[in-house]
């Protein structure tokens, strides 16, 4: 099976989120969107993010209407810090025949030498890179390494980025909608409305627990 993974601390999920991932479903065709909360970021400071299954729970949660959707807790059991490379590792041992795309914004993409073993993603799996606003999408020989950018050429007749080996970089241009979670939280604690940003379910469970005051 060919699935997408969408990794995040999701603090808290919200429509942005939700709506990239069923854009990437319609446009590419994939049979299931893995959503992935992260145990520990090592690119974000850690004194607002709250523990990793309550953030799980949200996106349980929010996305349980959609047959599409999976929530994995892969990286929450690992603990320690969520790199992705790991993380693709440990599902390709799971299941080997699993052929995995990695979902990334246009800001992450753009610093993705900063990954740890990013190399290594590369030959392990594809990319979905779809745009964010205020990081325009940038040409993967503008990104990465000259040695590794001349591993990929592109296939004007699938609109996208190969490699040798079969792996794919492809851009999106999903629906921009510039909700941040840093956003809704300080929403939260100056005791504004989060109504249609998050999903109800999610407002609930937020409310019900007085989560980010």
């Amino acid at each position: 099976m060919e699935v997408a993974i969408f990794g995040g601390t999701f603090n808290p999920i919200h429509y942005g989120h939700l709506r990239v991932a069923e854009e990437v479903r319609e446009e590419t065709g994939l049979e299931k969107i893995l959503f992935i909360p992260t145990y520990h970021t090592p690119h974000k400071f850690q004194e607002e993010i709250i523990p990793a299954d309550i953030r799980f729970e949200m996106v349980r949660l929010a996305i349980e209407d959609n047959p599409a959707f999976e929530v994995s807790d892969i990286e929450i059991k690992r603990k320690g810090s969520s790199y992705t490379i790991d993380t693709v590792r440990g599902l390709k041992k799971e299941d080997a025949e699993r052929e995995i795309n990695i979902i990334v914004g246009s800001d992450s993409f753009n610093e993705i030498t900063t990954w740890h073993e990013y190399n290594s993603l590369f030959e392990e799996a594809s990319f979905i890179v779809v745009a964010r606003p205020g990081h325009p999408l940038r040409d993967i020989k503008k990104v990465v390494t000259v040695e590794l950018a001349e591993k990929f050429w592109y296939d004007a007749s699938m609109k996208c980025y190969k490699s040798r080996d079969g792996h794919r970089i492809r851009y999106l241009n999903t629906t921009l909608m510039d909700i941040s979670s840093s956003d809704i939280r300080r929403r939260i604690r100056e005791e504004r409305s989060i109504k249609y940003l998050v999903p109800p379910v999610v407002e609930e469970y937020i409310l019900k627990r007085s989560l980010y005051r």
